[in-house]
Protein backbone atom coordinates (compact mmCIF):
# COMPACT_ATOMS: atom_id res chain seq x y z
CA UNK A 1 0.00 0.00 0.00
CA UNK A 2 1.44 3.38 -0.98
CA UNK A 3 1.84 6.28 1.52
CA UNK A 4 -0.89 8.17 -0.38
CA UNK A 5 -3.30 5.26 -0.01
CA UNK A 6 -2.42 4.97 3.67
CA UNK A 7 -3.17 8.66 4.13
CA UNK A 8 -6.52 8.44 2.38
CA UNK A 9 -7.54 5.40 4.38
CA UNK A 10 -6.50 7.02 7.65
CA UNK A 11 -8.42 10.20 6.81
CA UNK A 12 -11.60 8.27 5.96
CA UNK A 13 -11.32 6.07 9.04
CA UNK A 14 -10.75 9.08 11.32
CA UNK A 15 -13.71 11.00 9.89
CA UNK A 16 -16.11 8.12 10.26
CA UNK A 17 -14.77 7.16 13.68
CA UNK A 18 -15.35 10.72 14.90
CA UNK A 19 -18.90 10.60 13.60
CA UNK A 20 -19.54 7.33 15.39
CA UNK A 21 -18.02 8.62 18.64
CA UNK A 22 -19.44 12.14 18.72
CA UNK A 23 -23.05 11.28 17.96
CA UNK A 24 -23.56 9.05 21.02
CA UNK A 25 -21.63 11.55 23.15
CA UNK A 26 -23.93 14.41 22.16
CA UNK A 27 -26.98 12.24 22.80
CA UNK A 28 -25.93 11.54 26.38
CA UNK A 29 -26.78 15.15 27.25
CA UNK A 30 -30.25 15.01 25.71
CA UNK A 31 -33.37 14.32 27.72
CA UNK A 32 -36.12 12.18 26.21
CA UNK A 33 -38.91 14.24 24.64
CA UNK A 34 -42.04 14.65 26.73
CA UNK A 35 -45.04 13.94 24.53
CA UNK A 36 -48.00 11.59 24.45
CA UNK A 37 -47.65 8.28 22.56
CA UNK A 38 -48.68 8.58 18.93
CA UNK A 39 -52.04 7.05 18.09
CA UNK A 40 -51.84 4.77 15.05
CA UNK A 41 -55.12 4.40 13.13
CA UNK A 42 -56.14 1.06 11.63
CA UNK A 43 -56.51 0.43 7.92
CA UNK A 44 -59.28 -2.01 7.05
CA UNK A 45 -58.66 -3.28 3.50
CA UNK A 46 -61.36 -4.45 1.14
CA UNK A 47 -60.97 -7.38 -1.24
CA UNK A 48 -58.44 -6.57 -4.01
CA UNK A 49 -59.95 -5.67 -7.38
CA UNK A 50 -58.21 -6.93 -10.54
CA UNK A 51 -56.94 -4.27 -12.94
CA UNK A 52 -55.73 -4.42 -16.51
CA UNK A 53 -52.07 -5.23 -16.98
CA UNK A 54 -49.62 -2.34 -16.92
CA UNK A 55 -48.14 -1.13 -20.21
CA UNK A 56 -44.81 -0.22 -18.53
CA UNK A 57 -44.62 2.81 -20.81
CA UNK A 58 -43.18 5.44 -18.44
CA UNK A 59 -39.57 6.62 -18.33
CA UNK A 60 -37.71 6.68 -15.03
CA UNK A 61 -37.11 10.22 -13.78
CA UNK A 62 -34.16 10.24 -11.40
CA UNK A 63 -33.86 14.04 -11.13
CA UNK A 64 -37.33 14.52 -9.62
CA UNK A 65 -38.25 18.18 -9.13
CA UNK A 66 -41.58 19.86 -8.35
CA UNK A 67 -42.97 23.33 -7.72
CA UNK A 68 -45.23 24.28 -4.83
CA UNK A 69 -46.99 27.41 -3.56
CA UNK A 70 -48.81 28.21 -0.32
CA UNK A 71 -51.98 26.39 -1.43
CA UNK A 72 -50.29 23.05 -1.99
CA UNK A 73 -48.33 23.35 1.25
CA UNK A 74 -51.53 22.95 3.25
CA UNK A 75 -53.33 20.58 0.88
CA UNK A 76 -52.70 17.49 2.97
CA UNK A 77 -54.01 19.13 6.16
CA UNK A 78 -57.19 20.28 4.46
CA UNK A 79 -57.96 16.76 3.28
CA UNK A 80 -57.04 14.98 6.53
CA UNK A 81 -59.87 12.73 7.66
CA UNK A 82 -61.87 13.30 4.47
CA UNK A 83 -62.92 10.96 1.71
CA UNK A 84 -60.12 12.22 -0.55
CA UNK A 85 -57.46 11.10 1.91
CA UNK A 86 -59.10 7.68 2.29
CA UNK A 87 -59.00 7.33 -1.48
CA UNK A 88 -55.31 8.21 -1.53
CA UNK A 89 -54.58 5.55 1.10
CA UNK A 90 -55.90 2.90 -1.28
CA UNK A 91 -53.05 1.16 -3.05
CA UNK A 92 -52.07 -0.73 -6.17
CA UNK A 93 -50.16 -3.99 -6.07
CA UNK A 94 -47.98 -4.92 -9.04
CA UNK A 95 -46.99 -8.58 -9.29
CA UNK A 96 -43.91 -10.00 -10.97
CA UNK A 97 -46.01 -11.46 -13.80
CA UNK A 98 -47.23 -7.97 -14.75
CA UNK A 99 -50.72 -8.30 -13.28
CA UNK A 100 -51.97 -5.75 -10.76
CA UNK A 101 -54.80 -5.16 -8.30
CA UNK A 102 -56.38 -2.18 -6.48
CA UNK A 103 -57.14 -2.43 -2.75
CA UNK A 104 -59.44 0.19 -1.23
CA UNK A 105 -59.41 0.77 2.53
CA UNK A 106 -61.43 2.16 5.39
CA UNK A 107 -59.69 4.03 8.18
CA UNK A 108 -60.63 3.43 11.80
CA UNK A 109 -59.53 5.74 14.57
CA UNK A 110 -58.51 8.68 12.35
CA UNK A 111 -60.77 11.02 14.34
CA UNK A 112 -58.10 11.10 17.05
CA UNK A 113 -55.64 12.55 14.55
CA UNK A 114 -57.49 15.86 14.22
CA UNK A 115 -55.36 18.75 15.35
CA UNK A 116 -52.11 16.78 15.15
CA UNK A 117 -50.94 18.19 11.83
CA UNK A 118 -47.66 20.08 11.87
CA UNK A 119 -48.16 23.62 10.54
CA UNK A 120 -45.72 24.77 7.90
CA UNK A 121 -43.38 27.46 9.17
CA UNK A 122 -42.58 30.01 6.51
CA UNK A 123 -38.84 29.84 5.84
CA UNK A 124 -37.01 32.88 7.09
CA UNK A 125 -34.35 34.68 5.08
CA UNK A 126 -31.72 33.11 7.35
CA UNK A 127 -32.68 29.57 6.39
CA UNK A 128 -32.05 29.58 2.68
CA UNK A 129 -31.11 31.68 -0.30
CA UNK A 130 -33.73 33.52 -2.28
CA UNK A 131 -33.55 31.91 -5.69
CA UNK A 132 -35.14 33.10 -8.91
CA UNK A 133 -36.96 30.49 -10.99
CA UNK A 134 -34.92 31.48 -14.03
CA UNK A 135 -32.00 29.70 -12.31
CA UNK A 136 -33.83 26.39 -12.58
CA UNK A 137 -31.02 24.85 -14.65
CA UNK A 138 -28.36 25.49 -12.03
CA UNK A 139 -26.53 22.55 -10.41
CA UNK A 140 -29.24 21.75 -7.92
CA UNK A 141 -29.17 19.64 -4.76
CA UNK A 142 -25.64 20.60 -3.69
CA UNK A 143 -25.63 23.53 -1.29
CA UNK A 144 -22.25 25.22 -0.83
CA UNK A 145 -19.38 22.84 -0.06
CA UNK A 146 -20.25 19.22 -0.80
CA UNK A 147 -20.83 17.52 2.56
CA UNK A 148 -21.24 13.92 1.36
CA UNK A 149 -19.07 10.99 2.53
CA UNK A 150 -18.17 7.98 0.37
CA UNK A 151 -18.56 4.75 2.36
CA UNK A 152 -15.97 2.11 1.47
CA UNK A 153 -14.57 -1.10 2.88
CA UNK A 154 -16.06 -4.14 4.60
CA UNK A 155 -16.02 -2.47 8.01
CA UNK A 156 -18.42 0.26 6.86
CA UNK A 157 -20.40 -1.08 3.88
CA UNK A 158 -21.58 -4.11 5.83
CA UNK A 159 -22.08 -2.28 9.12
CA UNK A 160 -25.38 -0.87 10.33
CA UNK A 161 -26.83 1.61 9.35
CA UNK A 162 -24.98 1.74 6.00
CA UNK A 163 -25.83 -1.92 5.31
CA UNK A 164 -29.56 -1.05 5.15
CA UNK A 165 -29.10 0.92 1.89
CA UNK A 166 -29.75 -1.04 -1.32
CA UNK A 167 -29.81 -0.26 -5.03
CA UNK A 168 -32.98 -0.31 -7.15
CA UNK A 169 -32.54 -1.55 -10.72
CA UNK A 170 -34.30 1.54 -12.12
CA UNK A 171 -31.41 3.69 -10.86
CA UNK A 172 -32.66 4.72 -7.41
CA UNK A 173 -31.90 3.78 -3.81
CA UNK A 174 -33.97 1.85 -1.26
CA UNK A 175 -33.81 1.00 2.44
CA UNK A 176 -34.35 -2.38 4.13
CA UNK A 177 -37.32 -2.18 6.54
CA UNK A 178 -37.91 -5.88 7.17
CA UNK A 179 -36.31 -9.22 6.28
CA UNK A 180 -38.14 -9.15 2.95
CA UNK A 181 -39.21 -5.55 2.27
CA UNK A 182 -37.56 -2.45 0.80
CA UNK A 183 -38.92 1.09 0.85
CA UNK A 184 -38.12 3.45 -2.02
CA UNK A 185 -39.64 6.45 -3.80
CA UNK A 186 -42.79 5.87 -5.86
CA UNK A 187 -41.37 7.86 -8.79
CA UNK A 188 -38.63 5.23 -9.10
CA UNK A 189 -41.22 2.69 -10.27
CA UNK A 190 -44.22 4.79 -11.44
CA UNK A 191 -44.54 8.26 -13.00
CA UNK A 192 -48.05 8.92 -11.66
CA UNK A 193 -49.74 7.56 -14.79
CA UNK A 194 -48.01 4.26 -15.54
CA UNK A 195 -45.23 2.00 -14.28
CA UNK A 196 -41.78 2.69 -15.62
CA UNK A 197 -40.26 0.35 -18.18
CA UNK A 198 -37.76 -1.03 -15.66
CA UNK A 199 -40.51 -2.04 -13.21
CA UNK A 200 -41.41 -5.00 -15.44
CA UNK A 201 -38.42 -6.95 -14.06
CA UNK A 202 -37.64 -4.96 -10.95
CA UNK A 203 -34.62 -6.01 -8.87
CA UNK A 204 -32.94 -4.92 -5.65
CA UNK A 205 -29.13 -4.83 -5.44
CA UNK A 206 -27.14 -5.66 -2.29
CA UNK A 207 -23.58 -4.32 -2.17
CA UNK A 208 -20.94 -6.94 -1.49
CA UNK A 209 -17.40 -5.63 -0.99
CA UNK A 210 -14.74 -7.55 -2.98
CA UNK A 211 -13.19 -8.84 0.24
CA UNK A 212 -11.38 -11.71 -1.40
CA UNK A 213 -10.47 -13.11 -4.79
CA UNK A 214 -9.55 -16.81 -4.89
CA UNK A 215 -9.26 -16.71 -1.12
CA UNK A 216 -6.76 -13.84 -1.11
CA UNK A 217 -7.67 -10.70 0.83
CA UNK A 218 -7.74 -7.61 -1.39
CA UNK A 219 -6.70 -4.02 -0.83
CA UNK A 220 -9.89 -2.10 0.02
CA UNK A 221 -8.37 1.24 -0.98
CA UNK A 222 -7.80 0.03 -4.51
CA UNK A 223 -9.97 1.02 -7.45
CA UNK A 224 -12.10 -2.11 -7.14
CA UNK A 225 -15.80 -1.32 -6.89
CA UNK A 226 -18.14 -3.28 -4.62
CA UNK A 227 -19.97 -6.15 -6.25
CA UNK A 228 -23.77 -6.12 -6.46
CA UNK A 229 -25.96 -9.16 -5.79
CA UNK A 230 -29.35 -8.65 -7.44
CA UNK A 231 -32.61 -10.11 -6.07
CA UNK A 232 -35.90 -10.10 -7.97
CA UNK A 233 -38.94 -8.26 -6.58
CA UNK A 234 -42.08 -10.35 -6.10
CA UNK A 235 -44.56 -7.57 -5.38
CA UNK A 236 -44.62 -3.76 -5.54
CA UNK A 237 -47.10 -1.55 -3.72
CA UNK A 238 -47.78 2.10 -4.56
CA UNK A 239 -50.30 4.38 -2.77
CA UNK A 240 -53.21 5.66 -4.84
CA UNK A 241 -52.27 9.14 -3.65
CA UNK A 242 -49.32 8.93 -6.04
CA UNK A 243 -51.30 7.50 -8.96
CA UNK A 244 -53.26 10.60 -9.89
CA UNK A 245 -53.86 10.14 -13.61
CA UNK A 246 -53.55 13.33 -15.65
CA UNK A 247 -53.09 15.56 -12.61
CA UNK A 248 -49.67 16.75 -11.54
CA UNK A 249 -48.01 14.34 -9.12
CA UNK A 250 -47.46 15.37 -5.52
CA UNK A 251 -44.44 14.52 -3.38
CA UNK A 252 -46.74 13.85 -0.41
CA UNK A 253 -47.21 10.19 -1.44
CA UNK A 254 -43.85 9.55 -3.14
CA UNK A 255 -43.11 6.18 -1.54
CA UNK A 256 -43.45 2.53 -2.56
CA UNK A 257 -42.78 -0.82 -0.90
CA UNK A 258 -41.01 -3.69 -2.68
CA UNK A 259 -41.33 -7.30 -1.48
CA UNK A 260 -38.37 -9.52 -2.32
CA UNK A 261 -38.72 -13.07 -3.62
CA UNK A 262 -36.87 -14.39 -0.59
CA UNK A 263 -35.63 -12.95 2.72
CA UNK A 264 -32.20 -11.38 3.09
CA UNK A 265 -29.90 -11.82 6.08
CA UNK A 266 -28.88 -8.23 6.69
CA UNK A 267 -30.05 -6.01 9.54
CA UNK A 268 -32.91 -3.69 8.63
CA UNK A 269 -34.07 -0.39 10.09
CA UNK A 270 -37.37 -0.07 11.92
CA UNK A 271 -40.00 2.46 10.89
CA UNK A 272 -41.37 5.32 12.98
CA UNK A 273 -43.95 8.03 12.64
CA UNK A 274 -41.90 11.15 11.91
CA UNK A 275 -41.75 13.27 15.05
CA UNK A 276 -41.46 17.02 14.97
CA UNK A 277 -37.89 18.00 14.14
CA UNK A 278 -37.63 19.39 17.67
CA UNK A 279 -37.97 15.81 18.95
CA UNK A 280 -35.21 14.43 16.72
CA UNK A 281 -31.84 14.08 18.40
CA UNK A 282 -29.81 17.08 17.25
CA UNK A 283 -32.72 18.05 14.96
CA UNK A 284 -30.79 16.14 12.29
CA UNK A 285 -31.67 13.66 9.57
CA UNK A 286 -29.37 11.18 7.81
CA UNK A 287 -29.52 9.06 4.67
CA UNK A 288 -27.27 6.94 2.46
CA UNK A 289 -27.81 6.50 -1.27
CA UNK A 290 -26.28 5.80 -4.67
CA UNK A 291 -25.81 9.27 -6.14
CA UNK A 292 -25.33 9.20 -9.91
CA UNK A 293 -22.22 11.41 -9.88
CA UNK A 294 -20.37 8.80 -7.77
CA UNK A 295 -21.11 5.55 -9.63
CA UNK A 296 -20.61 2.35 -7.70
CA UNK A 297 -20.22 4.19 -4.39
CA UNK A 298 -22.50 4.38 -1.36
CA UNK A 299 -22.78 8.02 -0.27
CA UNK A 300 -23.76 9.11 3.25
CA UNK A 301 -24.85 12.57 4.40
CA UNK A 302 -26.56 14.30 7.32
CA UNK A 303 -27.95 17.79 7.93
CA UNK A 304 -30.42 19.70 10.12
CA UNK A 305 -34.10 19.91 9.25
CA UNK A 306 -34.83 23.39 7.90
CA UNK A 307 -38.64 23.30 7.92
CA UNK A 308 -41.48 20.81 7.83
CA UNK A 309 -45.11 20.52 6.84
CA UNK A 310 -47.55 17.77 7.73
CA UNK A 311 -46.30 15.65 4.81
CA UNK A 312 -42.79 16.83 3.92
CA UNK A 313 -39.38 17.47 5.47
CA UNK A 314 -37.49 20.41 3.97
CA UNK A 315 -33.70 20.30 4.22
CA UNK A 316 -30.42 21.08 2.48
CA UNK A 317 -28.72 17.68 2.68
CA UNK A 318 -26.45 17.44 -0.38
CA UNK A 319 -27.78 14.90 -2.87
CA UNK A 320 -27.75 14.11 -6.56
CA UNK A 321 -30.04 12.04 -8.82
CA UNK A 322 -29.96 8.40 -7.80
CA UNK A 323 -30.33 9.19 -4.10
CA UNK A 324 -34.12 9.23 -4.52
CA UNK A 325 -35.73 6.50 -2.44
CA UNK A 326 -33.10 6.61 0.30
CA UNK A 327 -34.43 5.93 3.78
CA UNK A 328 -34.31 9.19 5.76
CA UNK A 329 -33.65 8.37 9.39
CA UNK A 330 -33.07 10.15 12.65
CA UNK A 331 -32.46 9.22 16.24
CA UNK A 332 -35.94 8.86 17.71
CA UNK A 333 -36.77 8.21 21.37
CA UNK A 334 -38.09 4.66 21.76
CA UNK A 335 -40.49 4.50 24.70
CA UNK A 336 -40.27 0.71 24.94
CA UNK A 337 -36.47 0.49 24.93
CA UNK A 338 -36.12 3.84 26.77
CA UNK A 339 -33.29 5.00 24.55
CA UNK A 340 -32.57 6.86 21.33
CA UNK A 341 -32.82 4.60 18.27
CA UNK A 342 -32.16 5.14 14.57
CA UNK A 343 -35.49 4.78 12.75
CA UNK A 344 -36.70 5.49 9.22
CA UNK A 345 -39.02 8.51 9.40
CA UNK A 346 -39.31 9.29 5.69
CA UNK A 347 -38.16 8.69 2.13
CA UNK A 348 -35.95 11.09 0.18
CA UNK A 349 -37.97 12.28 -2.81
CA UNK A 350 -36.07 15.00 -4.64
CA UNK A 351 -36.06 18.74 -5.10
CA UNK A 352 -38.80 21.33 -4.67
CA UNK A 353 -39.07 24.99 -5.60
CA UNK A 354 -41.20 26.76 -2.99
CA UNK A 355 -43.03 29.98 -3.83
CA UNK A 356 -44.11 31.86 -0.70
CA UNK A 357 -45.30 35.48 -0.76
CA UNK A 358 -43.72 36.00 -4.16
CA UNK A 359 -40.31 34.66 -3.09
CA UNK A 360 -38.79 31.46 -4.46
CA UNK A 361 -36.68 29.12 -2.32
CA UNK A 362 -35.28 25.70 -3.14
CA UNK A 363 -35.03 22.67 -0.87
CA UNK A 364 -34.31 18.99 -0.99
CA UNK A 365 -37.41 17.20 0.22
CA UNK A 366 -38.30 13.98 2.01
CA UNK A 367 -41.77 12.49 2.54
CA UNK A 368 -42.71 12.40 6.24
CA UNK A 369 -44.31 9.27 7.67
CA UNK A 370 -47.53 10.54 9.23
CA UNK A 371 -49.56 8.16 11.46
CA UNK A 372 -51.78 7.27 8.47
CA UNK A 373 -48.83 6.59 6.16
CA UNK A 374 -47.12 4.60 8.89
CA UNK A 375 -50.28 2.49 9.30
CA UNK A 376 -50.45 1.90 5.54
CA UNK A 377 -46.79 0.92 5.13
CA UNK A 378 -46.88 -1.22 8.27
CA UNK A 379 -49.91 -3.08 6.90
CA UNK A 380 -48.02 -3.68 3.65
CA UNK A 381 -45.13 -5.18 5.61
CA UNK A 382 -47.03 -7.28 8.15
CA UNK A 383 -50.36 -7.94 6.42
CA UNK A 384 -52.24 -7.04 9.62
CA UNK A 385 -52.63 -4.19 12.11
CA UNK A 386 -51.76 -6.12 15.25
CA UNK A 387 -48.04 -5.59 14.66
CA UNK A 388 -48.38 -1.91 13.76
CA UNK A 389 -48.18 -0.06 17.05
CA UNK A 390 -45.67 2.77 17.08
CA UNK A 391 -43.21 0.91 19.32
Amino acid sequence: MTPHQNSLLAHLFTSLLLLQLLLPLSLSFLHPPHHQPVHIPSLVPHAPLPLTRSRFSAQTQLDFSTHCNSSCLHRGEQEAGGEQLTEKLAFETLYSDGSRTLTTVDVEGDDELEGTAIPFVQPSSKRGPRIKLRHKRMRRQIYGADGRFNIRGDHFLLDYPFSTAVRISTGCTGVLVSQQHVLTAAHCVHDGKDYVKGARKLRVGFLTPPSSINGTKTDHTSAKKPLVRWVRVKRTRVPKGWIQGPQEVSMDFDYALLELRWPHRRPFMRLSVAPSSEDLAGKRIHFSGFDSDRPGELVYRFCPVEDESNDLIYQHCDARPGASGSGVYGRVWDNTLERWERKVIGIFSGHQWLEIDGENRDYNVAVRFTPLKFAQICYWVHGNQLDCNQD
